[in-house]
C-alpha cells in the first residue's frame, strides 16, 4: 500500500444524528471540484453531534479545522467549504461561480446580451456568468437546458 498523498480532508460526522449523507455530499462536492488537487477525502464516524471538517496539508503538520458545527454554528454552505479548502490547497485558484461574478462583470465590461449571475428567470440552477455557455448552447443563444 502506498503512502498517503496530501492534502487530506477529513469529515468527522455524528452517526447518532444520522449525518452520513450530509458528510458524503460534502465529500463528493470536494472531490468533484478539486479532483487531483486533493490526496484524500475521508469520512470519519463519530458521536455527540460532531460535524468537523479538517484539512492536513502534509503528513508532518497538524490538521487545520476548516469547519466545526459547534463553533461555527450549523453546517457550512457548500461554496464556503470549497473556498476554505481552496484557500489551503491553491489560494490563487478561481472557483468560477462559487467566487461570484467575474472581474469583467465588476468592471462593467459584460458583453451585451450575455446573462449575468442571477438574471435568468430567477432560477439559481440556470445562472450563467459572463463568458460561460450552457451545456449545449452557442454564445448569444439559449439551448433547451438554459431555458
Amino acid at each position: 500500500m502506498s503512502a498517503n498523498i496530501y492534502p487530506r480532508v477529513t469529515i468527522a460526522f455524528c452517526t447518532q444524528c444520522k449525518w452520513l449523507l450530509r458528510a458524503a455530499y460534502f465529500a463528493q462536492e470536494l472531490l468533484s471540484t478539486f479532483s487531483t488537487s486533493l490526496g484524500e477525502v475521508s469520512l470519519q464516524p463519530s458521536t455527540g453531534g460532531t460535524f468537523v471538517v479538517t484539512i492536513q496539508n502534509d503528513k508532518d503538520s497538524e490538521p487545520k479545522v476548516l469547519w466545526d458545527r459547534k463553533e461555527d454554528g450549523g453546517f457550512p454552505e457548500t461554496k464556503v467549504l470549497k473556498q476554505k479548502v481552496r484557500d489551503v490547497v491553491d489560494p490563487g485558484r478561481g472557483l468560477g461561480h462559487v467566487d461570484g461574478k467575474k472581474e469583467a462583470v465588476k468592471a462593467g465590461e459584460a458583453e451585451e446580451g450575455t446573462p449575468l449571475a442571477g438574471e435568468m428567470d430567477g432560477k439559481k440552477e440556470n445562472v450563467l456568468l459572463v463568458g460561460e455557455k450552457g451545456p449545449a448552447c452557442e454564445p448569444g443563444e439559449k439551448c433547451e437546458d438554459c431555458q
